[in-house]
């Protein structure tokens, strides 16, 4: 889709996202859409980036060497460098080695784990979608109705 973590409404929502359902559920409490479509949040400007683009079907990270992460860093830097007052969500190590292309006194990174299973629980509790309202709200800008329809 084009989306991290969205798959199209006919396919199982995977875990990680289920992960993501429930952080939502429990803070600020909006219930699981039963789809794994994440366009509504897109549609708001939340985007939603993985560091690979591209991926052969049951081989994670098997495109890790082919040059995509040249390309997301730039795109990561470029949101930086031109944008005032984004909220950079890094969940997981892999996405926190990218928390040095973010100008922190433009912009707000929370970091968390990654919601994957194999992360355990400690996703959990970050609060990362109430803040990102916070934060977005104290910056004058429109906060993220995370409700999936």
């Amino acid at each position: 889709m084009g989306l991290s973590f969205s798959v199209p409404r006919d396919i199982r929502t995977p875990a990680s996202l289920q992960n993501i359902y429930k952080e939502i559920h429990r803070d600020p409490g909006i219930p699981n859409p039963g789809h794994g479509d994440l366009s509504t949040w897109a549609q708001q400007g939340v985007f939603l980036l993985n560091a690979m683009l591209t991926v052969e079907k049951d081989q994670a990270g098997g495109h890790s060497r082919i040059g995509w992460q040249r390309f997301t860093d730039a795109v990561i830097k470029t949101l930086s460098d031109h944008k005032d007052g984004l909220v950079f969500l890094l969940w997981g190590n892999f996405a926190r080695s990218k928390k040095h292309l973010i100008n922190e006194h433009k912009h707000t990174v929370l970091e968390a784990a990654h919601p994957s299973p194999l992360a355990g629980n400690r996703f959990q509790g970050c609060g990362h979608f109430r803040k990102t309202n916070e934060i977005l709200s104290s910056f004058g800008h429109t906060p993220i109705d995370w409700k999936l329809t």
